[in-house]
């Protein structure tokens, strides 16, 4: 079998995912049952639940997540139960953020009757974020590929993943990997699906000149960002 089914795994007990696999990314992706701990001062640990419930500690405070409750955590963190998907960004200082659970339908209309929500946006410009995809019944989603890596696993539902190696299930307990470039795409049949995927890089998102506080700041009738000798430097 080629290289690309080591990149849909269907996951037991905890474990580092796609630690084998021949993929460029900078991410270590890791799957825990009922405790793990990880972390770095530089690191940002994006996270979400995805059976059972659990404690996350982080930063001295104790919270209570469920299943389809999604986190990001700068530096160390500990959690205990539960089972779930982290994926960890070295080098990349984000917010501590908890937020769930995940709705049922996509906030943002996407391609081929799919929608998206963007759970934990970016930043700043560039930087990265989490999602909900959602697949409704009897989807045939076009071929496509992405600029950089995808990972991501099931929420709910059932459908499969198409590509030129063949077809790979989707079903709860599934992780992903798809590299960049990769041509595939995501179909259903009776069943609704819906996924959790991490992106590396936005194309969108704050920059310095080009925020709500700045454009929103109006003086004598002009937006601070088209007033450059007023904006911090």
């Amino acid at each position: 079998m080629g290289q690309i089914d080591k990149l849909f795994v269907t996951i037991r007990g905890s474990s580092e995912v796609f630690e084998g696999a021949d993929v460029s990314q900078r991410e270590s992706v890791w799957h825990w049952s009922q405790h793990h701990e990880a972390g770095g001062a530089d690191a940002t640990t994006f996270g979400f639940v995805t059976e059972g419930e659990c404690e996350l500690r982080l930063g001295g405070s104790m919270h209570q997540l469920n299943r389809g409750w999604y986190f990001s955590a700068v530096g160390a963190f500990e959690i205990h139960g539960g089972e779930g998907m982290l994926i960890s960004v070295p080098g990349y200082v984000g917010l501590n953020t908890i937020g769930g659970p995940v709705e049922r339908r996509g906030r943002l209309k996407y391609i081929d009757g799919c929608t998206d929500t963007l759970l934990l946006s970016p930043v700043r410009f560039g930087d990265p974020c989490l999602n909900a995809l959602y697949f409704p019944p009897r989807t045939a989603q076009t071929t496509h590929t992405h600029p950089s890596i995808r990972l991501g696993s099931v929420l709910w539902g059932r459908g499969i993943c198409r590509t030129d190696n063949g077809d790979y299930p989707l079903e709860p307990g599934v992780s992903f990997c798809l590299p960049a470039g990769l041509p595939h795409s995501f179909h259903t049949e009776g069943d609704e699906l819906a996924v959790i995927a991490y992106h590396p890089d936005s194309d969108f998102g704050p920059r310095d000149e080009d925020h709500p506080m700045l454009n929103r700041t109006i003086v004598e009738g002009v937006s601070a960002s088209l007033l450059p000798a007023l904006q911090t430097r």
